[in-house]
């Protein structure tokens, strides 16, 4: 299943704690990078997304949990539509 994490920064928080977090999950091994579907920044800074596939949203709290006094989340499940099938589907009705 997908998950569409967006992230905003906390007033007052650093880009230099940002990259400290990011580094020492990846050294304790929680980021699980195979899991990251993709990671996209703002223009602007502060903010962003993350699509996470993962099984359950246990797991996706376990991902984000060591970031939440730096980022809060708004997290959702997504669901593919394909536009041809979602056109047939439509029209059929």
């Amino acid at each position: 299943m997908l998950w569409y994490c967006e992230y905003t920064w906390y007033p007052g928080t650093t880009l230099e704690q940002v990259r400290q977090r990011v580094v020492e999950q990846h050294k304790a091994g929680t980021n699980f990078p195979d899991l990251i579907r993709g990671c996209y920044d703002l223009v602007g800074g502060g903010a962003g997304f993350l699509l996470l596939e993962y099984d359950n949203p246990e797991q996706v709290n376990e991902m984000l949990t060591p970031y939440m006094d730096l980022l809060s989340f708004d997290v959702r499940a997504v669901t593919e539509n394909k536009y041809d099938e979602t056109v047939q589907r439509l029209q059929s009705r």
